[in-house]
């Protein structure tokens, strides 16, 4: 069995389809058990629940989902947690909106290698990353609307296997916000141009950049998606970015030996983009309006290029060079590593993860 599934994973997809593989395909669904129509499940309020769970080995590799609410602000107050081989504490907890790779508890329709929201508006999610268990998966979502219940109808496709190799790393996916970053007082900002507010100062630390990724352990990042919303109210130039990703491996000190030269350049645009893109390992899904004012998404997904961590991994990006600016930024970053993580902080309540208000 192992020789097998490792030549089908280390083809193309493509080319890998003729590969014979010893595992048989399953799915937890929502289906209607009686035979009807009502192929969904209620989700109510309050207590999580439990989506459904499977016992021994295999690799989950598809979601999909979609749900009813009338709350506008419902991708982010529906939480999605994952569990694997028996572990107290979830694995992937994330809005479910940013979880698919949208935030401002928004959805819309794009699609990326990994991941995708497809018609109508967004609202047919998809996930694509693998999810290797040896013992088992669990699956909950928790829901914080204001309804008494949600209408929730999902897939989830997976691999049944015997076991699986030892060296099969866990996936994991967590969701952070810093609402406003920590950037320069607004009295100071106030009595500095534009010119020096935007593009000077030195940044010799990373001890005030937006951290995406904070993990220990052993494994591989691969990629993020980054909301941001614009706070700062002028008619200046008012270009978001001119931040540098800086990703610390192993406990390095700055500078770290992966050190970017700005946010559009992390994400593998130029130039102060506005126009939305979306390609298989990076994109802008809103590139915000005139002045890039208002709602920001961008993400990049280290498919072909995850970069690697022996004990521990810090991902970070300044807010505005020098991280002089202080707007709101979320983010949700994906990563493998041997067993499951027990360091990721808990998820802020739900007010604290509410989009700020444009208009």
């Amino acid at each position: 069995m192992e020789d097998s599934f490792r030549a089908g994973v280390g083809l193309s997809p493509l080319r890998g389809l003729c590969v014979a593989r010893d595992m048989r395909r399953l799915r937890l669904s929502s289906y209607d058990r009686s035979g009807g129509n009502e192929d969904f499940v209620r989700v109510y309020k309050g207590q999580p629940h439990e989506l459904g769970g499977i016992n021994g080995a295999g690799i989950i590799n598809h979601i999909w989902m979609t749900y009813a609410s009338d709350d506008p602000a419902s991708s982010r107050k529906l939480v999605l947690r994952m569990f694997w081989d028996g572990a107290g504490k979830p694995s992937v907890e994330a809005p479910i909106g940013d979880f698919f790779g949208v935030g401002h508890g928004l959805r819309t329709n794009y699609s990326c290698a990994v991941l995708s929201m497809s018609p109508e508006n967004g609202k047919g999610m998809n996930c694509w990353f693998p999810m290797p268990f040896a013992t088992g998966a669990r699956f909950e979502i928790v829901n914080e609307t204001e309804a008494d219940y949600v209408v929730l109808y999902f897939y989830i496709d997976y691999e049944k296997h015997a076991t699986i190799p030892d060296d099969m790393l866990r996936f994991h996916a967590h969701w952070r916000r810093d609402n406003p970053c920590d950037g320069i007082p607004p009295d100071i900002a106030a009595a500095m141009t534009n010119k020096d507010f935007q593009l000077e100062g030195k940044n010799t630390s990373s001890e005030k950049n937006y951290v995406i990724l904070d993990a220990n352990g052993r494994g591989h990042y691969v990629g993020c998606n980054l909301h941001i919303t614009n706070l700062r109210m002028t008619r200046d130039w008012n270009w978001y970015g001119e931040g540098d990703d800086m990703i610390f491996v192993d406990g390095e000190k700055w500078p770290p030996a992966i050190h970017g030269t700005g946010t559009e350049d992390y994400f593998n645009m130029a130039f102060c983009p506005t126009q939305e893109i979306r390609e298989p390992y990076h994109g802008v899904i809103f590139g915000g309006d005139r002045n890039w004012a208002g709602r920001i998404s961008l993400y990049r997904y280290h498919i072909e290029d995850p970069i690697t961590f022996k004990k521990s991994i810090r991902v970070t990006i300044e807010h505005g060079h020098d991280n002089r600016r202080s707007d709101d930024y979320s983010s949700t970053a994906y990563w493998y590593q041997a067993g499951t993580n027990k360091d990721m902080p808990p998820l802020p309540p739900v007010e604290k993860r509410l989009p700020v208000a444009i208009g």
